[in-house]
Order: C-alpha cells, then structure tokens, then sequence
C-alpha cells in the first residue's frame, strides 16, 4: 500500500486577526444591513483567531477586478507552493526532487494556463518529465481528493513518489461589491494557505527508508447526487461568488455516518476503532456535525479546530495543515485514522490510514 511519508505547510505573508477582519467586515456591509451588529456576531461564533491573507487588509478596500485578483494569485502560489515544496523536502530529507514522478496540484481558487506546477517545475529542479496533474473545483474536498489520487497513482505504480501541493488564496475571491450574507459568512471562514504531502508507493527507496509514516489502505469518494446548490463558486464578471448552503451541518449529520459505516465496514472496522480523525474543519458547526453524525466526543475534533482557531477555512489545503499535526504526535504502530473531506458536488472524500 502507498504511504504519506511527510507534510509540511507555508503560511501567506499577512496574519489578520479576526478582530481586524471584523472591523472591516462592519464597515464595508453596515449600509446593506439594518441589523449588521447581530450579523456581525459569526465573527466571534466561529471561533476563529487569525487567518493568513495573500494581500494586507487595505488591499480588499477597493474594488478589484477578476484579472488584478488572478494575477495576484499566480504570483503568490507560485512563492508560496516553493517553498512549501522547500519545506517538505526538509521535513521528508527528500534531496533529490528528479526522484518525484509525479505533481498533483489542487486548487479552487484562481486559474492559470500554464498551471502552477508547471510554472514550479521552472523554479525548482524537477525532472522535466515530471507528469503533471493539476485538479481544479474540488474546494474543500480537495486536499484529501489529491491524498487519495496520489494513493491510486502509486498502487499502479508501486515504486512511484508523488507530492500533492494545494495552494488556496480564498481571499482573492472577495467580490468587493457582493454584498450577501453568504459573502458575509464567506468573509469571517475562509483565507489562505498552502500545504504539500509527499506520497509513495510500498516499492519506493523512500518509503523504504522511512519509519513511524502512515500507509492509506483505502479510499471512498461519494457524490450526492443534485447538489450543486449546496456549496461551490458562481463564476460571474466581478469574479468567483461563494455559494455557501446554510444547510451544510444538517446535511452532514444525515448523510455522513452512513457514508463512513459503507466505508470501514469491508475493512471490519467500526467508528470505535478509529483512534485518530483527521477531519477538514469546514468550520465550528461542521465540526459539531462530525460528532455528531458520527457519535465522537469533542476531543476527537480537536486538532481540526485548533487548526481552524489559527487558520480559518483554507479549502483544499485545510486537511492537509490538520494531518501534519496529527503526525507531529507520533501515532502508535497499528493506530487507525481517517482523513475526511467534504466539498462542491456535494461530495466526501476518505482515506482509511493505519501508522
């Protein structure tokens, strides 16, 4: 089975509190709103500190058009996306980046042709035969959705190495002029980030060479079928909309325990055998929705929260910052965990793991 051998994060120039985003939140949505001061109140309900930004905060006082917020954005996950990839061969000893076969690039947030990975291959000494897969709409889900396709990429080729790199900047989607409560809520979640896993297959030298890393001995992706409206973008003139169900926790203490079950029950394994659940905090009541759906205490979703406290809602990248703190703690030899994502479609994404 393909093993996650390291992971390793690299955090946006700009650390806004939440209290300063709030602010600013008040000033520009006051006029739309008669009762913005009982609106403003999801600032604090969703227990978020800081959010990293690719831009200062004035930098979102103007207005900005889709081409000055995409140029933004090439520039910044290129920075960003190399030294994250600096940092993870740290974090791995990985010396030699001829020796990767393959760059899944993940991202829902700005657009680029060229894509990123290619425009990285061309700052960063990979093998020009390096294959490319860039994987774009996937949002939230898409950090566990590239672990999985790595997975699959290194089953079929077994002696395969492969980095998964997510590059998010949810704030160069900000529509100055949107004044909607989804923009609202949008604007107290989610920021930017960027994360990278390496991955290899059982035939790997480097897997071959490491210890104490966790093999992915299964996957599961579901859809639920004609659930387009729940989450996603509206691509309009202005830019990228965020459509943002305000039925998402609902929807998830229906639908994803079920899910899970169909998932661990040919592996014989129930949700008590899951020592470690590495879940995407989509946000506060996402994560109550986990436990409850799936029967945890609130222990069992606190990384995810302590990630969402000093992060916000970083989209793909988010489960990615949450696995590389579970990793931090060692997992004993035989632990089960399961990284779980939801996103637009709407859809989940699992990975069974086992240390």
């Amino acid at each position: 089975m393909p093993y996650i051998l390291a992971a390793a994060v690299e955090n946006p120039p700009h650390c806004i509190p939440q209290t300063k985003t709030a602010e600013f939140a008040k000033m520009l949505f006051s006029d739309s709103y008669s009762d913005i001061d009982r609106l403003m109140k999801v600032f604090v309900n969703g227990e978020i500190e800081n959010r990293y930004f690719a831009a200062p905060l004035d930098w979102f006082k103007q207005p900005k058009s889709l081409q000055e917020k995409n140029d933004l954005y090439i520039k910044t996950a290129i920075q960003l996306g190399k030294s994250c990839i600096e940092n993870l061969m740290a974090e791995s000893g990985l010396n030699d980046l001829e020796a990767i076969d393959a760059i899944f690039f993940i991202s829902s947030s700005g657009l680029a042709t060229p894509s990123i990975e290619a425009r990285l291959m061309n700052e960063l000494p990979f093998s020009p035969h390096t294959k490319r897969i860039p994987v774009w709409g996937l949002g939230c889900a898409g950090g566990a959705s590239g672990l999985a396709r790595a997975h699959d990429y290194c089953k079929a080729y077994p002696k395969a190495n492969v980095i998964v790199l997510a590059v998010e900047l949810c704030s160069l989607t900000f529509v100055h002029n949107d004044r909607s409560k989804s923009n609202l809520v949008g604007t107290s979640l989610f920021a930017d980030g960027c994360a990278a896993a390496l991955i290899s297959g059982n035939e790997s030298r480097l897997a071959a060479d490491a210890s104490g890393i966790p093999e992915i001995l299964d996957t599961l992706s579901t859809l639920m079928p004609h659930s387009e409206d729940v989450m996603g973008w509206e691509i309009k003139d202005e830019g990228l909309h965020v459509v943002f169900s305000r039925d998402i926790p609902n929807i998830i203490s229906t639908w994803l325990q079920p899910n899970v079950e169909k998932f661990l029950i040919p592996h014989q394994l129930t949700g008590r055998d899951i020592k470690h659940f590495i879940a995407h905090p989509g946000g506060k009541k996402v994560l109550q929705a986990y436990e409850e759906a799936l029967g945890f205490e609130s222990n069992r979703t606190e990384i995810s929260r302590n990630v969402l406290r000093d992060h916000g809602n970083m989209s793909s990248a988010t489960v990615l910052y949450v696995y590389r703190e579970f990793a931090k703690q060692k997992p004993k030899s035989g632990e089960y965990g399961l990284i779980a994502a939801l996103g637009p479609g709407f859809s989940s994404e699992q990975l069974l793991v086992r240390w």
